[in-house]
């Protein structure tokens, strides 16, 4: 055990660069599959049949894609057409789009879950489509969509490993370069798990904490 904390010690600054660029891919890709999955899911309720069949082929195409082939098409495929994003970068927009799909779904059911009787009084007072959403519409869906959206969270953090595949030094990989240069596999990996833990305990607590006040609502 002694070992093992002064191991702790040792690796633990290296293990940290990896978490701010975790929770930098995490935030960064949560942002934008938040923005691109609202598109997606306004486009799916829009009643614009074009826009609807369209939202539909995109969600099911990259739900189909794996993330790994995803992230490999955007910091390898892209820059083939001109397109040079940095490792980062690759990883933030990768994420976000694989998630947005899974965004889309979760908005999507929100929308769809508010009462077609208060579109219809909103219409009937004259309020547009988009004036309807915002002020009729979304506020009430957001109860619904908080605890999948935190759960979503969660997986996007525990999933944020995967940019390491593009060489991105978040935690996972920043574990592995240790682990294959100490041979200390058992406390780096330790370490590893800890911190993953560290950072999605909280998550999971809010998480059920939604889930607690809007669930049943």
């Amino acid at each position: 055990m002694s070992q093992f904390f002064s191991d702790s010690i040792e690796f633990l600054p290296i293990l940290l660069q990896g978490v701010r660029l975790t929770i930098i891919v995490t935030v960064g890709s949560l942002i934008l599959s938040t923005v691109i999955g609202l598109v997606w899911a306004f486009m799916r309720v829009s009643g614009i049949r074009a826009l609807s069949g369209t939202a539909v082929v995109i969600v099911n195409l990259i739900r189909g894609i794996p993330i790994i082939v995803q992230l490999f098409y955007i910091y390898f495929v892209l820059p083939d057409f001109g397109i040079a994003l940095s490792a980062l970068q690759a990883a933030i927009v990768g994420l976000g789009v694989a998630y947005s799909a899974y965004q889309a779904e979760n908005f999507r059911a929100g929308i769809e879950a508010i009462d077609h009787g208060q579109v219809e009084a909103a219409q009937s007072i004259g309020m547009g489509w988009w004036l309807m959403m915002r002020r009729v519409i979304l506020p009430q869906a957001v109860r619904i969509v908080l605890p999948p959206y935190g759960n979503t969270m969660i997986m996007m953090l525990k999933d944020s490993s995967q940019a390491s595949i593009i060489t991105v030094a978040e935690l996972a990989l920043q574990g592995k370069l240790i682990a294959s240069s100490t041979f200390k596999n058992t406390e780096v990996f330790t370490l590893v798990a800890l911190l993953y833990l560290t950072m999605s305990i909280p998550l999971i607590l809010l998480v059920g904490a939604l889930e607690r006040r809007f669930g049943r609502k």
